[in-house]
């Protein structure tokens, strides 16, 4: 069966050339039903009928769902993270994998940076206070007298910090495997910058070894009133130990667009001090689009490599 599973929440097949081109050659295109993150049996069974071509979410690609899809040859990530995909599987089962990493990057240093500076000016609170009939004379921080701490210096951290050194903050960061970071940003290990930012904000991708990288030790090592900000994958934060620190002054305040399990129902809910978002890093309608394009390009061309179609 000449079928492709489109497994994202959403996706704008109108106005996709390469989709265009695709089901002009005959491809049939199947598209998530259930309009969220799919689960493990969700996916197997959006595969069920033989696709050859996968255009992905952040749904869980494991070696089970990849022994299931035996027709798959394609897997075309929309967005940055392969964390999702089991890549080993893949490769043993001969499936190409792809991604975007380009695309949604200025999106989510947008985002971060707008997190950064609604909880410095703590606009989120002084708002629900006017709404509530009070008049707040609140004194947040200027972004231009703080040290900025960026762990991960790819697409997305290396623009949060030409974004921050704009405001003319200090930029640090941390990233072993980062081959350039832009002028007067200044790397270190992650012990030092943990000690020395005000703000701290995880660009990397998750792997087990990143696996709740800032915990209750790293959180106890950080300066008084730092701020915290996640918009790159869940389970790099301990979300307990994240909630711990909040609630006892360690950290000041944060900012979370993802989450160990999502849709997040978790106490982070009730705690005032706190930014949560739908993972929507990459939902800005401009980024959004151009991802959309290039995935389905990452596809139209694994497709053609393969020999499936011409």
């Amino acid at each position: 069966m000449n079928a492709l599973v489109i497994s994202t929440s959403s996706f704008d097949i109108d106005n996709n050339p390469p989709l265009q081109q695709l089901l002009q050659k005959g491809m049939h295109i199947i598209t998530n039903p259930h309009r969220r993150k799919l689960t493990e049996d969700e996916i197997i069974e959006l595969l069920s009928g033989g696709a050859i071509g996968l255009i992905a979410g952040i749904e869980p690609l494991t070696g089970r769902v990849l022994e299931s899809a035996r027709n798959l040859k394609v897997i075309s990530r929309c967005g940055t993270g392969l964390d999702s995909v089991d890549l080993t599987a893949a490769k043993h089962h001969g499936v190409t994998v792809l991604n975007t990493p380009e695309a949604p990057a200025q999106a989510v240093a947008e985002l971060t940076m707008g997190y950064i500076l609604t909880l410095l000016r703590q606009i989120s609170p002084i708002d629900q206070a006017v709404r509530q009939g009070e008049w707040p004379r609140t004194q947040g921080r200027l972004l231009t007298a703080q040290t900025v701490g960026i762990i991960g210096m790819g697409y997305i951290g290396r623009r949060v910090a030409r974004l921050c050194q704009a405001f003319e903050a200090t930029v640090i960061a941390h990233d072993p495997y980062a081959s350039q970071v832009p002028d007067g940003v200044t790397l270190m290990p992650l012990e030092q910058l943990l000690t020395t930012a005000d703000i701290i904000t995880l660009h990397l991708p998750y792997a087990p070894d990143t696996h709740h990288l800032l915990d209750a030790k790293a959180f106890a090592a950080m300066k008084p009133e730092a701020i915290v900000i996640n918009a790159a994958r869940g389970g790099l934060v301990d979300e307990d130990a994240l909630l711990a620190a909040l609630q006892t002054g360690k950290v000041s305040a944060a900012a979370l667009d993802v989450f160990e399990q999502e849709p997040y129902h978790g106490p982070l809910i009730e705690c005032g001090n706190i930014i949560l978002t739908s993972h929507i890093g990459s939902l800005a309608r401009e980024s959004r689009q151009r991802m959309e394009i290039e995935a389905a390009e990452n596809l139209l061309q694994g497709l053609i490599k393969t020999g499936l179609i011409k």
